[in-house]
């Protein structure tokens, strides 16, 4: 099959082709890959384009300087993944940079050099960044990095991504190459991993949130899943503990703007991924079984140290498809604990311990009464006490 939409015509800048022309002198193969092909087959032109090639770091690294590009920051070589910048000023100089995909270094000025032709080299790249990734196989695995080795097996690299739509990658002649029927899982509005997904989830489980992700962007309706891959989340969902808050908060965010966010957020809690991925309380469940359904949410936010925790949860109840209980705790004003360790101290407590451990007492007790007792009141259990 050949693509040739106009999204995908689009695409070809003059600083695109001039880099597919540099790549193609030295024989190194360079394709399109994965999320940006998979939005160029639904019509949809991608806002980030990346790039897989068969050329090593090293090989990149001998094209770029060839061509006057300047190594800044080699870090990610390990990776296999560098990211070719160019910045022309008025004065027809380039401000030329190789960076590593996520860390930023300093531009530094260099001369436009002469390729063949007599072309400044700052022709070559124009304005645009190309982030390029050299094929690679992960080696191991610990569920959140991997080691990876370089490969120039295309379908080795695709065998190793995530789910069948996003493992496909896209000629520059609109050639596209699909190892794991990724093209017929997006007509057919299907998300599947590639390969077995108990393996793809055991390489990063973060891969769950994005099933839950894809899921919600990809197909019309809800509840057709695999069973067994509803069976390889549930039993790998505990990996997800070990994932950071702030990977995980990426990929809820995402889960939150696509389409079945309730029954997503449903299978969430039946699969038990729940308890991994809201780290805030056991409580924070499906609180509308309380009798008041708003308490385990004001109760989150009255003991948490997080300055954003009422934010938190006000996404939470967005996903869980709760407008009433999100109105309600919006217009609610969080209460300030009337009790501090020196009124406990003034009451003739002097131990740090005993006086950690009373204040938790008063303050369980000041949210048993919903928040209304006041200073005297508290103080008074303590001399019951």
């Amino acid at each position: 099959m050949k693509v040739q939409s106009p999204e995908f015509q689009s695409l070809f800048t003059e600083g695109l082709r001039s880099l597919t022309e540099l790549f193609a002198k030295e024989n190194h193969e360079l394709r399109i890959a994965g999320g940006a092909v998979r939005d160029l087959l639904s019509g949809v032109k991608p806002q980030d384009v990346d790039f897989a090639t068969t050329a090593t770091p090293e090989q990149m690294k001998g094209l770029f300087q060839a061509a006057g590009v300047r190594m800044i920051n080699n870090k990610g070589e390990k990776h296999g993944t560098v990211t070719a910048r160019v910045l022309l000023s008025s004065h027809g100089s380039a401000q030329v940079t190789v960076t590593k995909l996520l860390g930023f270094s300093p531009l530094q000025t260099v001369p436009p050099a002469k390729v063949d032709g007599g072309l400044p080299a700052a022709s070559l790249l124009h304005n645009e960044n190309f982030e390029i990734t050299t094929l690679r196989i992960d080696v191991v695995t610990d569920g959140r990095h991997a080691e990876v080795e370089f490969t120039t097996d295309w379908q080795q690299d695709a065998e190793r991504r995530d789910l069948t739509v996003n493992s496909m990658f896209l000629g520059f002649d609109g050639t596209l190459y699909d190892y794991f029927n990724g093209y017929e899982d997006l007509k057919n509005k299907k998300v599947r991993f590639v390969g077995h997904a108990k393996k793809r989830i055991q390489e990063d489980y973060l891969r769950i949130l994005r099933y839950f992700r894809f899921y919600g962007r990809i197909v019309d309706k809800p509840g057709d899943h695999d069973p067994e891959t509803l069976e390889a989340i549930a039993e790998n969902a505990k990996g997800l503990g070990g994932i950071s808050g702030e990977r995980i908060w990426v990929e809820l965010k995402k889960i939150l703007v696509g389409n079945h966010v309730s029954h997503l957020v449903h299978l969430i809690y039946d699969l038990g991924v729940a308890p991994y991925i809201v780290k805030y309380r056991n409580d924070l469940t499906k609180a509308t079984d309380s009798s008041d359904p708003l308490k385990p949410y004001q109760d989150f936010i009255i003991d948490s140290r997080e300055p954003d925790a009422a934010a938190r949860v006000w996404e939470l109840l967005k996903y869980q498809g709760q407008p009433g209980l999100l109105r309600d705790l919006q217009q609610w004003s969080v209460p300030s604990f009337p009790v501090s360790g020196h009124d406990i101290r003034k009451a003739g407590i002097s131990s740090g311990k005993e006086i950690g451990a009373l204040l938790q007492q008063l303050r369980d007790q000041w949210k048993k009464s919903g928040y209304q007792m006041e200073k005297d009141e508290l103080l008074s259990h303590i001399k019951k006490s």
